[in-house]
C-alpha cells in the first residue's frame, strides 16, 4: 500500500531532524522552499508541516515559520519510598497534562480478574489517558480499577492522575509490582502517540496493592521510547549481606 505523499514527506524531514541536519531551535525550511525541493503543492507541503508539529518535532510561530523543537526524553525515576510520575516530573521542570479518552465500567479481561482477585462476573473501571509531557503526546496509561473505587472517585480520576487522586482519599499505595516490557506501534497506538507503525515502545505494566496486600488497580503505560524512559537504582540491603 502506497504511503501518502505527505507522510513521506514528513518522515523524511523527522529522520533529518533525528539525525541532527537541523538542530533545535532551527527554522526549516519556508513552504515555498520545500515546494520546490519535493515538487508538491501547498496542501500537501502544509500537511507534512503539520505532521511534525503534531508529533511534537517541530512549532510554528506566527510570522516567523516553523522551528524544530528541541527535544527532551523524560525520565520517571521508580523510587523507594513511593514518587508518583507527576510529582517526578515536576521536580524536573516538566509539565505532566493528560487528556481523559475513556472511562467506564466494563467486564474486564480473565488475567486482569486474576491480578485484582475479582470473580468471573465482576466489573472494573477502564481508564485510557493519553499523557503528555510539556505539551507533547509521550505515553498512553491503560488502568483497570476496582469497582467501588471507579463509582466513587470517577469525578475525580477523570480530572487528575489516580495515584495522587487514592492518595487525597487517604487510600495509600502500599506496594506496586511491575514489569517492563518492549512493543512496537499497531495502528492504535500510532494514532494515539503520533508515531509511525512499528516504532519501538516501552510497557510499564503494573499492579499496587493498599493495606493487607489488597489489588486496587492493574494497568500499563505504553509510552513512546524516543520520549520516555525509566530510571532505578538498587542499593544493597545491609541485611542481605
Amino acid at each position: 500500500m502506497s504511503v501518502p505523499l505527505h507522510i513521506s514527506i514528513s518522515e523524511k524531514l523527522r529522520h533529518q531532524i533525528e539525525s541532527g541536519e537541523y538542530a533545535p531551535g532551527e527554522k526549516l525550511p519556508s513552504e515555498h522552499q520545500l515546494m520546490a525541493t519535493f515538487a508538491v503543492s501547498r496542501i500537501t507541503v502544509r500537511q507534512a508541516v503539520a505532521n511534525l508539529i503534531n508529533q511534537g518535532l517541530a512549532k510554528s510561530q506566527q510570522g516567523k515559520g516553523v522551528f524544530v523543537t528541541p527535544q527532551k526524553k523524560v525520565a520517571y525515576s521508580l523510587s523507594s519510598p513511593l514518587v508518583f510520575l507527576e510529582r517526578d516530573l515536576a521536580r524536573k521542570g516538566i509539565e505532566l497534562t493528560f487528556e481523559n479518552l475513556l472511562f467506564e465500567e466494563v467486564r474486564p479481561p480473565v488475567a486482569v480478574r486474576s491480578r485484582l482477585e475479582l470473580g468471573d462476573l465482576s466489573m472494573a473501571y477502564l481508564q485510557k489517558k493519553l499523557l503528555r509531557m510539556d505539551g507533547a503526546a509521550g505515553a498512553l496509561d491503560i488502568t483497570y480499577i476496582l469497582p467501588e473505587l471507579g463509582q466513587q472517585f470517577g469525578t475525580q480520576l477523570k480530572q487528575q492522575m489516580t495515584f495522587p487522586v487514592l492518595e487525597q482519599q487517604a487510600i495509600a499505595i502500599e506496594r506496586i509490582e511491575a514489569i517492563i516490557e518492549c512493543t512496537h506501534a499497531d495502528h492504535d497506538m500510532s494514532t494515539y502517540l503520533e508515531v509511525p507503525l512499528g516504532q519501538p515502545l516501552i510497557v510499564y505494566r503494573y499492579t499496587a496493592y493498599t493495606h493487607h496486600q489488597r489489588p486496587i488497580l492493574h494497568g500499563e503505560t505504553i509510552s513512546r521510547a524516543d520520549r520516555f524512559c525509566y530510571s532505578l537504582t538498587i542499593e544493597r540491603r545491609a541485611d542481605a549481606e
